[in-house]
């Protein structure tokens, strides 16, 4: 994929300067509290900590979610499926799992792209078309292709570091010398981790489109994908609350935003002109050729996972009808 580079350069860039963001922050702390074990000390415990992450990440995604693996005999259609696609993608078949939680979506996980694993949510299956199906799952394959699930999991750890140390100062006893120095600590702490997780939402947002395009690439029609994900925000949407929030701490992880359901399917109600609950070649047509731009304010996109629907709508449909 042409714009990969691109994807891979900005993924890192992000860690590097998280890395240097947290290294500067464990200075301050040393600084103010006169401690003279080395910076790099401290520096080589956070590596641990994301490192052990690192390495568990995928079981924790795994068992969180509830998934089993898809038996040999069970559902050729999806293994037949995700062969196909991972062979345009130049990757090892996934592991593919299903993941016995209520509400349909599709997500991918691992540490490489030769490690990756796919899971689908049981309602997913009959919910979508032959075609949206595929072209979710491709956007999935996306993921591993990039090796972007593992980018994630580094960065996320780092704002998490700051926010426990942050705790840890703020709530200790301040019965010394060093109290004041303990509350400059923790303020600090928070203002990183508050600014690192807006990062880390701007990273999974970057490479929601990235894996979009990659479905595209390995063969589906945009319209299918945006289909699909019309379907996905309507099915969250009418899933039990409790369903949703259970599960909203892996909500990056998603092919969609499910704590943003019932607006996403606002939106692209927006575009479903024929309103037969799914988005045709000629309803990306037409808002292909409209004014219609994004569905949602600067400030709620910022705070959100992944990109505004329509604008990621509007990404697809220019995929479709300029080339």
């Amino acid at each position: 994929m042409s714009g990969k580079w691109k994807l891979r350069l900005r993924l890192w860039a992000v860690t590097f300067a998280m890395f240097v963001i947290v290294f500067i922050f464990i200075a301050i702390i040393l600084t103010l509290l006169r401690i003279r074990t080395g910076v790099f000390t401290w520096l080589g415990f956070s590596l641990v900590i994301i490192f052990i992450q690192y390495l568990i990440g995928p079981t924790i995604v795994k068992y969180s979610m509830n998934v089993r693996p898809l038996s040999e005999n069970e559902s050729p259609k999806i293994r037949g499926m995700v062969e196909e696609l991972s062979a345009k993608a130049g990757i090892p078949t996934p592991e593919i799992g299903i993941s016995e939680v209520n509400f349909p979506n599709a997500f991918a996980y691992g540490r490489t792209k030769n490690s990756g694993h796919i899971a689908l949510t049981s309602p997913i299956i009959n919910l979508l078309d032959d075609d949206e199906l595929k072209a979710v799952i491709g956007h999935e394959i996306g993921h591993i292709k990039h090796s972007d699930m593992a980018i994630t999991t580094i960065v996320s750890a780092l704002p998490m570091i700051c926010y426990y140390v942050a705790m840890s100062f703020l709530y200790s006893r301040r019965d010394n010398d060093n109290a004041g120095a303990m509350i400059i600590v923790g303020i600090i702490g928070f203002i990183i981790y508050f600014i690192g997780q807006l990062v880390v939402l701007s990273v999974s947002r970057i490479r929601e489109y990235y894996a979009d395009e990659a479905s595209v690439e390995f063969g589906n029609k945009p319209s299918s994908l945006v289909s699909g994900l019309y379907k996905l925000s309507y099915g969250a949407a009418n899933t039990d609350e409790k369903v949703i929030k259970d599960v909203s701490k892996n909500r990056a992880f998603f092919a969609n935003d499910i704590d943003n359901c019932e607006r996403d399917v606002a939106c692209f109600k927006e575009i479903d002109f024929d309103h037969d609950g799914k988005i045709s070649d000629e309803d990306l047509r037409k808002f292909y050729d409209s004014n219609i731009t994004k569905g949602s304010d600067n400030f709620t996109e910022i705070l959100s996972t992944h990109p505004d629907s329509l604008k990621r709508a509007r990404r697809l449909a220019e995929l479709q009808f300029e080339n």
